[in-house]
């Protein structure tokens, strides 16, 4: 049976963190039913966990190659399995798949936090003493380890009872029939998933299951909100405002704006919205004087209004009836989301270098969002937002919320360099300024004597780029190809070797949301082959 993660990438920790991973060298019965417990009991709402045998752990790492466990004892640890989650209170069963790695045999016990919780497990497996039951214990996870719960974690494991994530809960108004089966292998072909070979062999409702987003008997099974979130065409019709709104303001009164509003299951709304917002990024290439190396930035990083706009989706409540909105106003982009932070968080300690929270109010969202590597894990936002800012040469971002934690505001300062308007004809211009501008036009003059004798494909490449930036897709697209073939691969390395086109995410090389845009020397090329790029008066 296939599992909804790519096999790979668990094993090495890249889409779950380790603390939600446990390595068994071998089968040990209560260790294993012990963490079962811990995980399903999900104190920290990270989503459950994973407990895999047959890979020997050295320091919460795995040692590979893997040890692997006999194959012929792989059925009986199933059927042990099953006996020993009947030990649980109340009953809980996780999701087992045997799977080959470098040629070893290895068990995975994919473990999701239970609906039912607070669960116990026994403490030992002996036989009864005086006809009396074995000592029943409440499990948790600190960490990569799993303990027996301290008098505190019973106390709120009990508070949390009956308070299942709202993401994980049941949707009672809506059907199996609301989840879209080419949304869901969409998804597992995205992230590699054993389960998509197995996808139209085994019943919807069963495929639904596997995935963990479907609950209840099947006569009455029902989808969870996660389900619906990332599955169904139209979620804002399930929960009111589950949107992106992207308002553009044109000035700083803000009587002059667009708006443009992002709808369909999450995954979409969070990588159209991220393409839509990447028109408004812009980069400054400033050659300066005595420095063999021009300086490079932009308005905005993208990768701060990335880790941004993906937070605020995990984090905001999809039972509150408001948008995530970004705000691109004259001097900044502001991104927010409903409500603010969960405790101990609040609007004194988001500021400092360090935040952590140890809660998470949406689980299953987070961890599919890090399945399509559209975030990383958990506490790392806020270092990643700073680093992108600091790193681009941007002011620092300001987080914020009230004493009510009732919203969550991110705000990005534009650079200050380009705030610098272009000067007015007539004005006149520094010795610097001129400078610089010499040897911008120098530079580019040089290239444009230098480059190679450009080919069809690269002129109609460069035309295009003068008016909006293409991805490799487009690209072939307008070549009249239906696949990128060599010769396509040749044109577009030319024009980057010659500095001709540049990518509109330069530090993101691989990103998917990646597109070329035609350089000051690209158009200055350009206007020499077919006059385009020509101011209109």
């Amino acid at each position: 049976m296939g599992l909804p993660v790519n096999i790979r990438e668990l094993i090495n920790g890249t889409t779950v963190e380790w603390e939600r991973i446990e390595f068994k060298k071998g089968w040990n019965p209560v260790s294993v039913l012990h963490s079962i417990c811990a995980f399903a009991n999900d104190i920290n709402n990270w989503g459950g966990g994973y407990v895999i045998m047959g890979i020997d752990e050295n320091e919460g790492r795995p040692v590979l190659p893997p040890v692997g466990l006999d194959i012929t004892s792989i059925d009986k640890i199933q059927k042990d399995l099953l006996n020993l989650c009947n030990k649980l209170r109340p009953v809980y069963f996780p999701i087992v798949q045997p799977v080959v790695i470098q040629e070893k045999h290895v068990l995975i016990i994919w473990v999701p936090g239970g609906t039912t919780s607070p669960y116990k497990a026994p403490v030992s497996l002996g036989a009864k003493k005086n006809g009396v039951l074995n000592e029943y214990a409440y499990y948790v996870r600190r960490f990569s380890n799993t303990v027996l719960a301290k008098h505190e974690d019973e106390k709120e494991l009990v508070s949390m009872a009956g308070t299942v994530p709202f993401d994980d809960r049941i949707d009672q108004n809506s059907s199996i029939t609301d989840l879209n089966s080419t949304l869901i292998k969409a998804h597992l072909a995205e992230i590699k998933s054993d389960l998509l070979s197995e996808a139209d062999e085994i019943p919807f409702v069963d495929l639904c299951r596997r995935m963990s987003i479907v609950e209840g008997p099947n006569e009455f099974v029902r989808p969870k909100n996660v389900g619906l979130l990332f599955f169904n065409d139209a979620p804002h019709e399930f929960f009111s405002q589950a949107q992106i709104d992207v308002v553009e303001f044109k000035d700083d009164a803000g009587d002059r704006f667009v708006e443009k509003i992002f709808k369909g299951p999450l995954r979409h709304q969070v990588v159209s919205s991220l393409a839509y917002i990447n028109n408004f990024l812009v980069e400054t290439v400033q050659k300066v004087p005595d420095r063999p190396q021009a300086i490079r930035y932009f308005n905005y990083p993208y990768v701060a209004i990335e880790e941004a706009l993906v937070n605020a989706v995990y984090h905001k409540s999809y039972e509150i009836p408001e948008p995530v909105e970004v705000r691109i106003e004259v001097d900044r982009i502001e991104i927010l989301s409903f409500p603010g932070p969960l405790p101990p968080i609040t609007k004194d300690n988001l500021m400092e270098e360090i935040v952590t929270s140890r809660k998470y109010r949406n689980r299953r969202i987070g961890e599919l969002l890090k399945e399509l590597h559209l975030t990383e894990g958990r506490n790392t936002g806020f270092r990643k937002i700073r680093n992108a800012m600091k790193h681009n040469g941007s002011p620092e971002p300001i987080f914020k919320t009230d004493d009510d934690r009732s919203y969550f505001i991110t705000i990005l300062p534009i650079h200050p360099e380009a705030k610098i308007k272009e000067p007015v004809k007539g004005q006149v211009r520094g010795p610097v300024e001129a400078q610089v501008e010499a040897q911008v036009e120098a530079q580019v003059e040089a290239q444009v004597e230098a480059h190679d004798e450009l080919t069809e494909s690269q002129i109609k490449i460069l035309s295009e780029c003068a008016y909006n930036p293409l991805s490799t897709k487009e690209m072939v697209q307008l070549l009249g190809h239906s696949t990128l073939s060599g010769s396509i691969k040749k044109a577009i390395s030319g024009l980057m070797k010659n500095n001709l086109i540049a990518y509109t995410i330069p530090e993101i090389p691989q990103s998917r949301l990646q597109k070329y845009q035609i350089t000051e020397a690209g158009l200055s090329i350009l206007k020499q082959y077919t006059g385009e790029g020509e101011d209109d008066n």
